[in-house]
């Protein structure tokens, strides 16, 4: 690890930490200087978030050091981090959903005016700072009505208005669309002039690569090292992350697609207005749009997950009616929601449980649960995705953002459905996971199936559809036949429209 010649706001050395099956830190060490954004990067399941909440003080190292602007410190928890200066933002969101941005914005330290609150105070900081961040987002909204983008926004402009001398971000653009994306970056880089230290935690490593200093690689719970990104490929990043070249990012197989599988025909609820599109047995139908566009809406109105006002459905030439998720899974359709956390996993059961969840009646024979069949299916899943996990009975929450991915992705498999909508598939996972994905997309083409592929990705989206259907404001703008033939900007054109 190289030492720091200008000031250190952050370091640590040799740091350990270990659960139950699991070692997730075996010798992390890295430096963070003052005016300085520094990436950390690694493969899903390499020690990242471990280390990152060590650091901000919810998790008490088994060993090794850590210092702050040079003296030695033992964090007793988050609200200790905060006092020495140190402000975190995770992927799992830490916000209230009842309470609206604002109140979550000034939650436990609100502007006071003698021994009251001053609610118009609070108004005009919290404007300012969603302000700062470029947010679309009413201050007086309620945390539960934002979007995904909407509510990602709302806890980096709650880091933000702390005094923080260093900033730790885990994946803060997984969330957003690139233009917001691009908004936070330049954000970054002013923070950066100010002084502040960022260590940010990215699988973007165009993003790492473009507003990172300095880029230090985990593997297995080890540094393997510190480079100037100046001094780095993509390629080569990419190589020191997982071990192996990735020859081709999106290993797109095109086939010739089948015959409508979903047909789907003005649809219609909440956002969602009068949308209409075919998906094929055997192709990728990638779905585009800017966030606020009704991607993820039309997706849960398909599912049964959200109630249409008015549409028809047809699956395999057959009109079906969708209710409920559970028609829709005994139809044939699964979702892969955009939102694992809260909307994909029981977070405190074990993998095999959160597998088994929808899958039940496969192992069910007059009342009893044949718990061989079920445990010997997991596991078969587990080989073919490689999923790493201490065990069956290892907490969902114990599990890498990849190796979750994974797991709900097996879920599905299991039901052998004929129509997978995957809504930000890749959200979270890092380069080598997201080959995986890409490769099991592959097979599920090849074998008939009809995937409906929403990403805010748009090089994702080029390179792994068939054709793409691109939304705004709740309607279909555009759709282009041949996604070999499509540009970013052509998409963006029909997005914007």
């Amino acid at each position: 690890m190289s030492g720091c010649a200008q000031a250190c706001a952050l370091r640590v050395a040799g740091v350990a930490k270990g659960f139950p099956g699991v070692k997730a830190l075996r010798g992390a060490s890295l430096d963070v200087r003052a005016g300085e954004v520094h990436a950390l990067v690694g493969e899903n399941g390499a020690g990242k978030s471990t280390l990152l909440r060590v650091l901000s003080g919810a998790h008490a190292p088994d060993a090794g050091v850590v210092e702050l602007a040079g003296e030695r410190v033992r964090l007793t928890g988050p609200r200790d981090a905060r006092r020495r200066g140190v402000a975190a933002i995770y992927q799992d969101f830490s916000l209230v959903p009842a309470l609206t941005a604002r109140e979550n914005l000034f939650l436990g330290r609100e502007p006071r005016r003698a021994a009251f609150t001053d609610p118009a105070a609070e108004r005009r900081l919290a404007s300012e700072a969603l302000g700062r961040l470029g947010a679309a987002c009413d201050p007086e909204a309620r945390v539960r009505d934002l979007p995904v983008a909407g509510r990602q926004l709302v806890e980096i402009a709650r880091a933000l208005l702390v005094d923080a001398r260093v900033l730790i971000l885990d994946e803060p653009t997984a969330a957003l669309t690139s233009r917001e994306a691009g908004r936070l970056l330049a954000l970054l880089r002013e923070l950066r002039g100010q002084g502040l230290a960022i260590l940010f935690v990215s699988h973007r490593l165009d993003e790492v690569l473009g507003v990172a200093d300095r880029v230090t690689v985990l593997r297995d719970g080890v540094t393997l090292g510190t480079w100037e990104t100046g001094a780095l490929t993509r390629d080569a990043l990419v190589q020191r992350m997982v071990g192996r070249s990735l020859a081709q990012e999106f290993p797109k197989a095109r086939t010739a697609p089948g015959a409508p599988r979903l047909v789907v025909r003005g649809l219609r609820g909440g956002r969602v207005r009068d949308v209409s599109f075919t998906a094929r047995a055997g192709e990728v139908l990638g779905v585009a749009g800017l966030a606020g566009a009704g991607r993820t809406e039309v997706a849960r109105l398909v599912f049964g997950a959200d109630r249409a006002a008015g549409g028809e459905i047809s699956l395999d030439g057959r009109s079906v009616a969708i209710r409920s998720p559970r028609e829709a899974i005994r139809l044939g359709i699964c979702l892969l929601t955009e939102d694992r956390k809260t909307q994909g996993l029981m977070l405190g059961r074990s993998a095999l449980e959160n597998f088994a969840l929808p899958n039940l009646d496969r192992w069910s024979r007059w009342g009893w649960l044949d718990r061989g069949g079920e445990r010997s299916a997991f596991l078969r899943h587990v080989q073919t995705l490689q999923i790493r996990a201490a065990g069956p009975d290892q907490r969902a929450a114990e599990l890498s953002g990849g190796n979750q991915q994974k797991l709900l992705v097996a879920r599905w498999l299991e039901r052998d459905a004929r129509v997978l909508i995957f809504d930000e598939p890749t959200r979270g996972i890092d380069v080598g996971a997201r080959r995986e994905m890409y490769m099991l997309i592959n097979e599920l083409t090849a074998a008939g199936k009809a995937v409906v592929m929403i990403s805010s990705d748009l090089p994702e989206v080029l390179g792994m559809s068939d054709r793409i259907l691109v939304m705004h404001d709740g309607r279909v703008t555009g759709e282009i036949a041949d996604a070999a033939t499509a540009t970013q900007e052509g998409v963006m054109a029909m997005a914007v429209s």
